[in-house]
């Protein structure tokens, strides 16, 4: 069996030991329920809360704007139908963008079945959306802008601050899906005009299963789950304790490590990206070269097709990805590539590798040699690759 060389850390991390080593009392020895009023529940409860506590730190956020989910896409329901119900008596119009992760695209398609309008903004082909496009599309009845704060596929960073000042003027509600920036961007939201922010522990080295989602004080929104009455009324549900406690401790180790880790992944990153135009003709680098996660390098291979490659990278012991996890079951061209002007030969053909705390320069080397060697056999299979080969 070939080494593991994981190269999809946008998909998800391991969870660090550090983390897991604070979460295991409360499976075992703190398993109170943190609503409940004696002392092992009482030590749930302050676990909690301090782990609220944490996050918001992290963020500049107060810990009364902190609000545990079950992940990412749970947030951004939370956040886009909550802010949706709780305000249609102003508007009924929402902005996004098309390269949204399918947590924020398809609960816009929910909400347009339920009488609102949403507009989604073209991106460029670096994958940045245009501030005057978005200044034009609000109308009196917008009440929420909803942009992702970094690209899960291409990495590519949006003028987040623009936005929310944009937002900000027009009395509009801005929520960002930062899923993929927290760990890798430091994030500020009093700032940057951020109303709402939408996180998974996962994507940080916590566990599966934890999100949460930060509320500025004053945003009127809607409980989207019926129940208890946990995280304030907002949130119902049994608090998963040992869940909670792993993404304050994953946060809180991803900005005490913030400036060492980017440096290291910005490092991989840039090194991969050279090796692969120096060695492997016919290729696009997608995303914003400067602009973008610092682990984050999506490259299309022409002439081949995206899944030969995963499973020829695989039998090689190499994980990686041709765009969102969430979507891997579907046959069909990344959407975001799609945006950014790439033809469907094209997009078919895009590898995503992320980098993480476990890459080395090492196994990128081992990487660009097994796609070199991997590319030009796919491509010798390829009548595509021949008829180009013929006519060039």
């Amino acid at each position: 069996m070939e080494k593991i060389r994981y190269f999809d850390h946008a998909a998800t991390t391991s969870t660090k030991e550090e983390v897991l080593k604070e979460m295991i009392p409360y499976f075992t020895l703190n398993y109170g329920n943190a609503s409940s009023i004696y002392s092992i529940g009482r030590k749930s409860k302050k676990a909690v809360e301090d782990s609220r506590d944490k996050i918001a730190k992290a963020i500049n956020a107060d810990s009364k704007e902190i609000y545990f989910t079950a992940c990412g896409s749970e947030s951004d329901n939370l956040a886009i139908k909550g802010v949706a119900y709780a305000n249609k008596e102003r508007g009924n119009h929402i902005i996004t963008t098309k390269i949204e992760h399918p947590a924020v695209l398809n609960t816009c398609k929910k909400l347009e079945t339920q009488g609102f309008i949403v507009t989604y903004l073209n991106v460029n082909e670096d994958g940045l959306i245009s501030l005057k496009e978005l200044e034009e599309a609000i109308t009196d009845k917008t009440i929420l802008i909803s942009i992702m704060f970094a690209n899960n596929e291409i990495g590519t960073i949006q003028p987040i601050k623009e936005i929310g000042e944009i937002a900000k003027t027009h009395k509009i509600y801005f929520h960002t899906d930062a899923v993929q920036a927290i760990g890798n961007i430091r994030i500020d939201v009093k700032e940057l005009n951020i109303d709402l922010l939408s996180m998974s522990a996962h994507k940080f080295y916590g566990p599966k299963g934890m999100g949460a989602l930060y509320v500025k004080t004053g945003i009127k929104f809607e409980k989207i789950q019926d129940g208890g009455h946990q995280e304030r009324n907002k949130r119902a549900g049994t608090e998963n304790v040992a869940g909670i406690v792993g993404i304050g401790k994953a946060i809180e180790l991803a900005y005490e490590n913030f400036d060492e880790y980017n440096e290291k992944l910005t490092e991989l990153r840039d090194y991969y990206i050279s090796q692969v135009e120096e060695k492997i003709p016919y290729i696009k680098i997608n995303g914003h070269r400067q602009k973008r996660l610092p682990g984050n390098a999506n490259i299309s291979f022409k002439f081949i097709e995206g899944e030969g490659l995963l499973l020829n990278l695989d039998m090689k012991g190499i994980c990686a990805s041709s765009g969102s996890a969430c979507t891997s079951g579907s046959l069909d061209p990344s959407h975001v590539l799609l945006a950014i002007g790439l033809p469907h030969e094209i997009a078919h053909g895009s590898l995503r590798i992320t980098f993480g705390d476990d890459n080395t320069k090492e196994d990128v080397d081992f990487l660009v040699n097994t796609l070199v060697e991997v590319v030009e056999r796919l491509r010798n299979m390829s009548p595509l690759y021949e008829d180009f080969i013929k006519n060039r």
